[in-house]
């Protein structure tokens, strides 16, 4: 075994590695970057090395810097996690060259399996059954549209070397294809840097479900059992669990021996996990998944094999990388209960998944409930534009799969996060939803449900938002004279009214607030009685019924801000400046802003251009996905304030958009 190991990663891959090498009694030696100074992950390292600017390609793709602080701080492995070098070859064989094991398999495997056409022709000639399609060479647009054709729609254009969703378009008709090619090969070649293609039949019902696999340097290998990750939005997993539903002895065996054959295939060392379509329109048979990928590196979602196995597959990685045996044989792996892994995300669900950053002032997992968290930050952390948004990976067990689901409902119900919208509110809609519930997904669910699986909001919004902000302006101006502290009777001896001009959730928002005895009516229409705050819980009587809900209060250089949840929903509340100019646009206008920072990748306009509603109007390309900012109103574009590849700040305008005049 090794004495000191490099985790070249960041984040909750980092710290979870760390763990099990202080475990086995390894000096860990963490990397950083600017934004991740002072990070958790460097904290959990016995030495923290700087390796530059917060840009991926700046500081955790710098494979040479790396490598130099390895052979500096005396380094006997480095572990890349997942993500930046995990499934690069190149450095995998940078690292052998210098004596320095790489945790992970060897460069000619990740070179076999890195690409998706190559990988396909591999796994045919190994007996693994594949999606039909056309994973060839040419290139060309107009071939690839016959080959789609020729296939049958719809179709799925993937990206050669991709992965995580990326560079990855579902195409549905003819005519639909030249627009998601373009978009595909551009979102390939930035995330990847190759946009080259392959074309594949689609699935109907597709059910992803993927094998983990571990092989050693002594020509064994095994598989530990499957994970069903259905549960996709735009092709990334949501929530995973083991072992799929559905599955039979019969139907895990043919999986389980495919998932083999492919590694041995490609003679596989360490943790990798073969990926399968699986036809789910009638039940899952031995003759109805496919290879779709193979992964060389761990996954995100190893936690839950590892709680239904009861094996440290980091441990496993090292143990390999080592030189030594695979730590059990294939009679010896017996699978034990139910698990899920909940990703939670700093993103707006209800603005189309928008990633969000910013500062998480409050961070509280449920302490009544058994479960384990896989995370990277802190309350008080701040979630960055330069890295993934997740904040945490939520995992539950249980000895079946409905007591799991429970314990993930409860836990995700007792989850808060405060201080940016997050994902948690629709993770429990969807882990009520019915049909996963009984197991019955495909990889369609959350589009096809996601009207209902979105937190959604009520009359009492508004109400809420009212009275949490009377509470901070009562209680902030209690010494600052009768006028300020807006409740009570008029100098005219009449009921006083005070209009209230907030900011909720980035929309300006007028509400009249009426003063009676009992507390206060919400634009005419909701009573409502004056909130009580007892540890970050607010109290207050909407309507006769008693609402509690979360909340917390923030100073900015701008002025106070506060945060409530309720209903699953996230709402960020300040007071609107009156004064401020930045949105005129004009009566009537549009004002489209940059809902992140971000690089411009396309400008659809110019001024005077005149533009339906719902037109593509820039293309923003941020934490390592494309945005379409689209029109929302019909008009005439008046202003454009931006240009192909400039990088903008959140809220930044990028765009005024004026109806015609009108006769």
């Amino acid at each position: 075994m090794f004495t000191s190991i490099l985790i070249a990663n960041r984040g909750e891959i980092a710290c979870r590695i760390a763990r099990t090498a202080k475990k086995l009694g390894l000096r860990v030696i963490a990397v950083y970057s600017d934004a991740d100074e002072g990070a958790l992950h460097t904290r959990l390292a016995d030495e923290a090395y700087h390796i530059g600017p917060a840009p991926v390609a700046e500081s955790y793709l710098k494979s040479d810097k790396i490598l130099e602080i390895a052979k500096q701080s005396g380094a006997g492995c480095i572990h890349p996690g997942y993500g930046f070098l995990s499934e690069n070859a190149d450095f995998a064989d940078q690292c052998e060259k210098s004596g320095i094991k790489f945790v992970g398999p060897p460069a000619s495997a990740i070179r076999s399996m890195g690409l998706k056409d190559a990988a396909k022709d591999l796994m045919q000639k190994a007996g693994v059954p594949v999606v039909p399609g056309y994973q060839g060479a040419n290139q060309d647009p107009q071939f690839l549209r016959d080959k789609a054709r020729q296939i049958g729609y719809p179709v799925m254009i993937k990206a050669v070397a991709g992965g995580g969703g990326k560079g990855m378009r579902r195409v549905d008709a003819h005519n639909q294809f030249d627009d998601a090619l373009l978009s595909c090969t551009r979102e390939s070649a930035a995330a990847f840097g190759d946009d080259r293609v392959l074309i594949e039949k689609f699935i109907p019902n597709p059910r992803h479900i993927e094998m983990q696999i571990f092989g050693d340097s002594h020509g064994q290998a095994v598989h530990l059992f499957e994970r069903d990750c259905s549960l996709q939005r735009r092709h990334q997993k949501v929530i995973e669990e083991a072992p799929a539903p559905g599955m039979t002895a019969q139907v895990r065996k043919a999986m389980g021996d495919a998932a083999v054959a492919a590694a041995k295939a490609v003679g596989y060392e360490g943790a990798g996990t073969v990926e399968f379509i699986v036809d789910g329109s009638d039940g899952l048979k031995p003759d109805g998944f496919f290879f779709m990928e193979m992964n060389t590196r761990l996954q995100v979602e190893h936690p839950v094999t590892e709680e239904i196995t009861g094996f440290d597959l980091v441990e496993w990685q090292l143990r390999v990388a080592s030189g030594e045996k695979l730590p059990a044989k294939q009679q010896d792996i017996q699978l034990n209960g139910h698990s899920f892994e909940a990703r939670i995300y700093a993103e707006d669900p209800s603005n189309e998944f928008l990633p969000q950053t910013g500062i998480l002032h409050r961070l509280q997992w449920p302490n009544d409930i058994e479960t384990r968290i896989e995370t990277g930050i802190e309350q008080g952390a701040e979630i960055s534009p330069f890295y993934d948004p997740m904040i945490a990976k939520l995992v539950v067990h249980g000895p079946d799969r409905q007591s799991a689901l429970d314990s993930l409902v409860q836990a995700l119900d007792k989850t808060k996060i405060l201080g940016l919208r997050n994902n948690v509110g629709f993770l429990s809609n969807l882990a009520r939803n019915r049909v996963f519930q009984a197991g019955e997904m495909d990889t369609g669910l959350i589009d096809a449900n996601l009207a209902q699986l979105l937190p959604q909001d009520t009359d009492n919004n508004i109400a809420v938002c009212a009275a949490a902000w009377l509470y901070h302006v009562l209680t902030e101006n209690q010494d600052q004279g009768p006028w300020n502290k807006l409740i009570g009777w008029s100098a005219q001896g009449t009921p006083r009214q005070d209009c209230l001009h907030l900011v909720v959730n980035s929309t300006p928002t007028e509400i009249i607030i009426s003063w009676n005895e009992n507390g206060f009516v919400v634009n005419d229409k909701t009573d409502c009685s004056l909130p009580s705050l007892d540890d970050n819980k607010m109290s207050v009587v909407i309507d006769g019924n008693e609402l509690v809900f979360d909340y917390a209060k923030v100073q900015t250089p701008h002025g106070s801000k506060i945060f409530i949840s309720t209903n699953g929903s996230h709402t960020e509340v300040y007071a609107q400046d009156l004064l401020s100019r930045e949105d005129v646009g004009g009566a009537g206008s549009a004002i489209v802003k940059a809902p992140m920072p971000g690089k411009v990748i396309a400008v659809h306009v110019s001024e005077g251009d005149v533009v339906e509603h719902g037109a593509p109007i820039v293309v923003l390309e941020a934490m390592k996905m494309e945005h379409t900012l689209t029109a929302a109103v019909s008009g005439i574009v008046k202003t454009l304030a931006t240009e192909l590849n400039a990088q903008v700040e959140e809220s930044e305008l990028l765009v005024v958009i004026e109806p015609p005049e009108s006769d």
